[in-house]
């Protein structure tokens, strides 16, 4: 299941494990990253936390935990190489993986055709 939040992250749900990356729309309005901070492992975020940083060549963003749990993985991949967030957004530039606290959050995020009107 796919969801999105007000703020440009997308979320894919696997039972109780989402993985965190932020929208194509969003890496295209922040331009080239250069720079991304992840959460640690184990670090637990609440829904709104402060989760990580992107840097792009136009400005810095952070970005927002969609749900509450704790971080189960990070993708160290784009930290090496950010312009992996650029090229494949919603693919391999995911940021984080959160073993979710409640799966009941979910409801509160967008699906695909209300995002897309957030967008148009």
């Amino acid at each position: 299941m796919l969801k999105f939040t007000k703020d440009h992250e997308w979320v894919k749900i696997d039972g109780d494990t989402a993985t965190v990356g932020i929208t194509a729309h969003a890496a295209e309005l922040l331009g080239d990253l250069v720079f991304v901070e992840l959460p640690g492992v184990g670090k637990t975020l609440s829904k709104g936390d402060n989760a990580a940083v992107v840097e792009s060549v136009k400005a810095a963003s952070d970005v927002y935990a969609p749900l509450s749990g704790t971080v189960s993985e990070v993708n160290e991949a784009v930290v090496d190489d950010p312009s992996i967030v650029n090229s494949d957004a919603a693919g391999a530039g995911w940021f984080f993986k959160l073993e979710l606290k409640d799966v009941a959050e979910t409801d509160g995020l967008l699906d695909e055709a209300a995002y897309q009107q957030l967008i148009a």
